[in-house]
């Protein structure tokens, strides 16, 4: 699975024999990616990239993965790793070099989706894909909201499929005949999606999760404010105030709000100033989410060097609100130094990106965090989340 860890060995080589490992791929987007590191076999002549650090090449630092995660695109003008589409397999190259001949070579498969998962495409009132494991009993139920690029979240409800929970993706804009851009979306329709799931016999109706990324991190914590059939929340990267439409390159929109409630605009932070923290003045108050009202865990997922907003303060933020207000679940915190925008993200693969345009407004955007620091924050963050969401739920679903 694209979660899963491994090690990359060579054997059979002479004790002290320098050689260089190499990896490659062609993305989704049918881009290719390298990498290599030049190692020196010990005394059993064995290299193995889980114990030993490499001389030099792509990375520097001890990490059974890093020959993935440090991969750089060989075409300038590529600028962030793309998953193949339709969830199919990535394949990874590897190959030994040695007395500057390749020698060796082997393969790696990761695979994006359990074999057994069944997909079920959603229509109608609801727009998105229930990702339901194979067995036959009912799952506890995980909503998954994507951010900023809108359209169908359906490589975190894959993710969370294949260990065991029926994962909704859901759509809220930039799909079919939803909007186009982050404007303006009713909290209405995420009610429809909840009593939806409720009412699948895939589901356990009163074991239900949500979890969000970005602004989808946003709306899973306001969300979890609002509705008391969710028990959990997962927030990755997530602001303690409410943003506004995707307004901030100055591209046109209709509306300048995010959301509403009842066919009115929820108040939301109008300056920047201020938004990592809460403070006297009534317009920042009034944009913070009401966190306090949740009827469950809560998970918060940020990186320290997060560069699109300061997520970690933010995180901070919610945490104080919450210890203000004497909240009576569990409240954790992941935060890593060395990551940025997309930390924790549950894949390994490459983690080097560009500056790329806004899906919204065309924008620039700069994540943030060092290819490593990515990395070492989703190696941390997968089995943390998943153990999370297993204990929130109350289930017994073993971690693979």
């Amino acid at each position: 699975m694209v979660d899963e860890s491994i090690a990359i060995r060579a054997g059979g080589l002479r004790p002290g024999e320098k050689v260089a490992l190499r990896a490659a791929l062609v993305d989704g987007a049918g881009k290719p990616w390298i990498s290599e590191a030049r190692f020196v076999a010990d005394a059993q002549g064995v290299v193995d990239t889980s114990r030993q650090a490499p001389l030099g090449g792509s990375y520097k630092e001890v990490s059974s993965t890093g020959l993935i995660w440090s991969m750089k695109p060989t075409e300038k003008h590529t600028l962030t790793y793309t998953p193949p589409p339709d969830l199919a397999r990535q394949v990874i190259d590897f190959r030994l070099a040695r007395d500057g001949g390749e020698v060796w070579s082997s393969q790696l498969e990761q695979s994006r989706l359990a074999d057994s998962v069944r997909r079920i495409k959603v229509g109608g009132q609801l727009h998105g894909v229930l990702f339901v494991p194979g067995t036959q009993q009912p799952h506890p139920g995980v909503l998954v909201l994507g951010g900023w690029e809108g359209g169908v979240p359906v490589e975190e409800a894959a993710w969370l499929a294949s260990h065991g929970f029926a994962a909704l993706a859901l759509a809220y804009f930039r799909y079919e005949n939803l909007p186009r851009a982050l404007e303006g979306i009713p909290l209405e329709y995420f009610g429809h999606a909840l009593t939806w799931m409720m009412n699948r016999p895939e589901i356990l109706s009163d074991r239900i999760a949500v979890v969000g990324t970005t602004r989808g991190g946003e709306l899973a914590l306001q969300l979890g404010a609002m509705y008391t059939p969710i028990k959990a929340v997962v927030a990755y990267a997530a602001p303690n105030l409410r943003q506004p439409a995707s307004t901030w390159y100055g591209t046109p929109i209709s509306l300048p709000y995010a959301w509403t409630w009842h066919g009115e605009p929820l108040p939301y932070l109008r300056t920047r100033l201020q938004w990592n923290r809460f403070t006297s003045h009534a317009a920042v108050w009034n944009a913070a989410i009401q966190v306090e009202d949740t009827h469950g865990p809560i998970l918060l997922i940020s990186g320290q060097d997060d560069e699109v907003w300061p997520s970690s303060q933010m995180s901070d933020a919610i945490v104080a609100r919450l210890n203000d207000a004497h909240f009576s679940y569990s409240v954790r915190e992941l935060k890593y130094a060395r990551a940025g925008h997309q930390a924790g993200a549950p894949q390994i693969a490459p983690s080097w990106r560009a500056a790329i345009p806004h899906p919204v407004t065309g924008g620039p955007m700069i994540f943030g965090g060092t290819p490593e620091g990515n990395a070492e924050s989703s190696l941390d963050a997968i089995p943390r989340v998943l153990e999370f969401l297993r204990t929130s739920l109350e289930t017994d679903i073993p971690l693979r």
